[in-house]
């Protein structure tokens, strides 16, 4: 009897250079794993080798998403990468690594496991008369019977999570889609309903709302423009349509028209639900 080949020692994500990670996700081989119960489409956890390097992933699988009346063009999967390619356009890692590549269950997205710092707050819920510090007001609710409200941190991480998803107008910026890391930085999963032609922002991360655009977003989002107009304007048509991505190039040159974060639309839910 032939003795089972030893697995290959897993990869902490933070090691891999984004270029590698990409490369690892394209054209590692892909084993399932397990799959995540709670998503609303199948989501498998995956590992992926390549060159002795094996690392954690996530596989969503086309077959397996459940189809949505308001996003009927293209795939949910290649929604996912569309924000990857945005994300590393404009500069800040905000999604992790994500490619679509074919996978047991036929073609996906595939996307580098980010393990969040469990002892890391990013929302925290208050007494309605409790004086903030350091934190940011975003809905007023009842918890335990008694006035409270939700807040985010005043943080400037969070505060570039809120303008990339003013970009790829996301519809479903939950706080359990907000990773933070050991190491310090904020991962942002679950894009798959972004990029309507439709005003359809909804997130927990209203609170800088009307006021000024810090300098570096202002920097980023001018890059941004001009990069829509290029090489990304190409790459996004492989997974949107050319109206959606004439619309994201609307919405960036909004942002740098008004210098100011939107504003919540009255025409569409302002907050996910639930939240979490």
């Amino acid at each position: 009897m032939t003795e089972p080949a030893a697995r290959s020692p897993r990869q902490p994500a933070q090691d891999l250079a984004p270029g590698d990670a990409v490369r690892l996700l394209r054209d590692g081989a892909l084993e399932i794993e397990g799959r995540l119960a709670d998503a609303s489409n199948t989501t498998l956890y995956c590992t992926v080798t390549l060159d002795g390097v094996t690392a954690v992933c996530v596989h969503k699988p086309v077959a397996g998403e459940r189809p949505l009346w308001d996003f009927p063009d293209g795939t949910l999967a290649g929604r996912e990468v569309a924000a990857y390619l945005v994300s590393e356009a404009i500069g800040w890692e905000i999604v992790p690594p994500t490619v679509l590549r074919d996978g047991p269950l036929g073609p996906g997205m595939c996307q580098l496991w980010i393990e969040p710092d469990p002892k890391a707050e990013l929302f925290e819920v208050f007494p309605a008369d409790a004086e903030l510090t350091g934190w940011i007001p975003v809905v007023r609710a009842v918890a335990e019977g008694e006035p409270a409200v939700l807040a985010h941190r005043d943080d400037p991480r969070l505060r570039r999570v809120a303008v990339f998803d003013a970009v790829v107008n996301n519809a479903d910026r939950k706080g359990g889609h907000l990773l933070p890391t050991p190491s310090g930085h904020v991962y942002g999963v679950d894009h798959g309903v972004c990029f309507s032609v439709d005003d359809k922002l909804r997130t927990l991360l209203w609170g800088w709302r009307g006021q000024p655009l810090p300098d570096d977003a202002l920097d980023a989002l001018a890059r941004l423009a001009h990069d829509l107009d290029s090489d990304l304007g190409e790459r996004l048509s492989e997974h949107l349509t050319a109206e959606e991505i004439a619309k994201t190039a609307e919405r960036v040159r909004r942002l740098l028209d008004t210098g100011v974060h939107p504003e919540p639309s009255p025409d569409w839910p302002a907050v996910p639900w639930p939240p979490f």
